[in-house]
């Protein structure tokens, strides 16, 4: 029975760490998209981006949490943040190019 607690308990405090969101560069309907929706996808995948970064600031408590007690957590976290806001500005730049063949 402590077995299994514990082991509730780590998969709790693994999950914890920051998960930022990692969004796919190309949407299944993007090309359906007018202007006005491709602009405001551009802003959402720009608003993940920010997100991100700020999630890999030291200072946030997650951060903080992973370093004291679980130092791999914290690597785990950092190369998430860097996927998210790499896929983030792919995903912008795909619906920038899409909005000049539309001539936006």
């Amino acid at each position: 029975m402590k077995k299994k607690i514990s082991l509730i308990a780590l998969l709790l405090f693994c999950a914890s760490c920051a998960t930022p969101t990692v969004v796919n560069v190309i949407g299944p309907n993007d090309s359906k998209m007018n202007c006005k929706e491709l602009s405001a996808e551009i802003l959402k995948a720009n608003q993940y981006a920010d997100k991100a970064q700020q999630d890999k600031k030291v200072g946030k408590p997650h951060n903080v949490g992973a370093i004291l007690f679980f130092l791999p957590g914290y690597g785990v976290t950092l190369k998430n943040i860097e996927e998210a806001t790499k896929a983030a500005k792919e995903r912008a730049l795909h619906l920038n190019k899409l909005k000049e063949k539309k001539g936006c």
